[in-house]
């Protein structure tokens, strides 16, 4: 028999999509699933929609939460009461392609058993799933990636973003090993690839499988945003956590980027505190000298950095 996939769908106020995003579970052409639905306590009428939508459906499993208790505690939840041998995160405003499960079993089954995650490419849809970009073209529009990295990733993962998020498949092991999430952060991926890659290796599987929705409301958005620097500090934890990971000088070296990176955007991004904490991890990463002395200048200074946005982009700040 096929291994047993859990579908882990969360919504939070998607009753616009929740609809498209389910029916593409269903139409799944792979059978031998594990369908739980989750909604964290949503304001819309999502939890209503998802009623009934599952109504007279058999086998699915509902966890519809009266509090909000955020996303990552939300999956835990449900992974406690998945029992598939592998795992799919998916946000139920995502919309999974027909082949999505099967392909994605088929590559892990098939490559090295040290692979513990599959991952695959996407279309970016807006929220009237008319498709916007394709997330690799976009990475090598802005010079952030050439070839796609696979297998000991976590030195790639350190220096850029070059994972969409919900087309990963993960095998239950992995998870296990990690107790789920981190459910004191803000958001998941980076962690998730951060923690996992330092143990497992990565396979990339080169087809569209997935189409993530890009919406206004989204967490991305507001990433670095001064006002919801909740993620940033999310973001910081998790550089601390890879400090604390990393092994080789090139390792370091990936680590020094990313911290640099995410300072320049606290600086232009006006979160000067998280900016000043991110500059003591890259004093204790044993930055150079120069670069130290121009971000504690910046710092000091306190001004609008907005305009700097553009040197931050080419990597300069």
């Amino acid at each position: 028999m096929k291994p047993l996939v859990s579908i882990i769908c969360i919504s939070y106020n998607h009753e616009r999509y929740i609809i498209e995003a389910l029916k593409s579970v269903f139409d799944q052409s792979y059978e031998n699933l594990e369908i739980i639905i989750c909604d964290d306590s949503s304001t819309d009428s999502s939890q209503q929609v998802i009623r009934d939508f599952v109504a007279g459906k058999e086998n699915i499993k509902l966890q519809l939460n009266s509090s909000n208790i955020g996303y990552t505690s939300t999956f835990n939840q449900a992974f406690d009461l998945s029992k598939g041998d592998y795992i799919v995160d998916f946000a139920l405003d995502d919309v999974m392609h027909a082949e999505f499960i099967s392909k994605s079993v088929e590559q892990l089954q098939k490559v090295d058993a040290e692979c513990g995650v599959c991952f695959s490419n996407a279309n970016y849809i807006n929220e009237s799933s008319d498709i916007l970009a394709n997330h690799n073209e976009e990475l090598r529009k802005k010079g952030l990636l050439k070839e796609v990295p696979h297998g000991d990733v976590f030195e790639e993962i350190l220096k850029r973003y070059f994972i969409c998020t919900p087309t990963m498949m993960i095998h239950r092991s992995v998870l296990e090993r990690l107790n789920g999430y981190d459910s004191d952060l803000e958001f998941e991926d980076f962690d998730f690839w951060v923690r996992s890659s330092r143990f497992t290796k990565y396979t990339y599987l080169d087809e569209v499988l997935m189409s993530k929705r890009k919406v206004k409301t989204s967490m991305s958005a507001f990433q670095y945003d001064f006002r919801r620097n909740h993620q940033l500090q999310s973001t910081l934890i998790v550089c601390h956590k890879a400090h604390q990971l990393c092994k080789t000088n090139t390792e370091f070296q990936a680590l020094r980027e990313r911290v640099r990176h995410e300072l320049g955007h606290c600086i232009t991004s006006g979160a000067s505190e998280l900016a000043g904490e991110f500059f003591e991890l890259l004093k204790s990463l044993k930055e150079s000298t120069f670069r130290l002395m121009m971000y504690k200048t910046l710092l000091v200074l306190k001004l609008d950095y907005r305009f700097l946005n553009k040197k931050r982009k080419k990597g300069l700040l």
